[in-house]
Parts: C-alpha cells; structure tokens; sequence
C-alpha cells in the first residue's frame, strides 16, 4: 500500500523563470517590509519630537493607514491578479472593511455625542 507520487523534473527554461519570479517576489517583500519599519520608525519620531496632538493624530493615523494598505498588498498577496482566489479575498477584505469603518463611526458617534 505505498503512495505512487508522481516527479516531473523541471525544464532549464521553467528553472529559471520560477527562479527569477521567486527573487523578484522575495525583493518585492523585503522592500516593502522596509518601508513599514521606516513609517512605525517615523510615527514613533513625531511622538517623541513632541509636537501638538493635532497634529501628532492625524500623522499617525495615516501612517497608519499606508501600512495596513501595503500589508494587504504585499503581506496578504493581493497584488497577485492573476489569483484564481483573488475576488473572495478582495471581497472579504473590503467587506470587512466597511463593518470596521462602521463600527469607528458608531463607537465615534456614541462617544462623542
């Protein structure tokens, strides 16, 4: 009773291109990951400079902002088009969205008014 899997060999060619797509992908990641550390290193800067929390929120805010959408790019592969799972995911994520921006403007409301 073995398993009887089947080994098919890479062509030169399809080496290559899946090497290339890999580093390619993996250059993409790491840069990426840069610029999150640089925003988190720079929103911790702006506190520690001490300027005024109206302007301190909103910087922060943003940056933010940038940083959850270049995770769901990036980290959460949306960026791949060519995905066959590519509409459930976005589907999710931006429903998910708007229930998370919907819950801010309740809790907002509820508090504030």
């Amino acid at each position: 009773m073995g398993h009887d899997t089947q080994v098919q060999a890479k062509s030169k060619k399809q080496y290559e291109y899946d090497r290339h797509h890999n580093a390619v992908h993996m250059r993409k990641q790491v840069i990426n990951f840069a610029i999150m550390i640089f925003l988190t290193f720079l929103a911790f800067a702006v506190v520690v400079a001490d300027f005024s929390a109206y302007f301190i929120k909103p910087v922060i805010l943003l940056l933010a902002g940038v940083q959850v959408v270049l995770q769901l790019y990036s980290f959460m592969h949306m960026d791949d088009k060519k995905a066959s799972h590519m509409g459930v995911i976005s589907t999710f994520v931006w429903f998910g969205a708007v229930i998370a921006f919907t819950m801010f403007l309740t809790f907002l409301t509820i508090i504030w008014w």
